[in-house]
């Protein structure tokens, strides 16, 4: 257990940082799962538009460093290609 002021108010900020990243992340499979759930219903107009939000969600993600910006952009272009695949 840390002594130090700076310490223990290092680990108060790294626990809140870590439920933020948390709630980000977990938005974000939340979402590709319902883009792959509605991929699978042959749902294609309504998934090409959730999929604009999609690639905002994904942005925010990369723009906050949740996610590595490479990430986001492999993510989205596997995306769009399994929509182009589908239409």
């Amino acid at each position: 257990m840390p002594r130090r002021r700076t310490s223990l108010k290092r680990n108060r900020a790294d626990k809140k940082r870590h439920l933020k990243n948390l709630r980000v992340k977990v938005q974000l499979k939340k979402s590709l799962k319902k883009f792959q759930a509605l991929l699978n219903s042959k749902n294609v107009p309504e998934a090409k538009a959730f999929l604009q939000k999609l690639f905002s969600q994904l942005d925010k993600a990369a723009k906050k460093r949740v996610i590595h910006r490479a990430t986001a952009n492999r993510k989205k272009s596997r995306l769009a290609k399994s929509l182009t695949k589908r239409a």
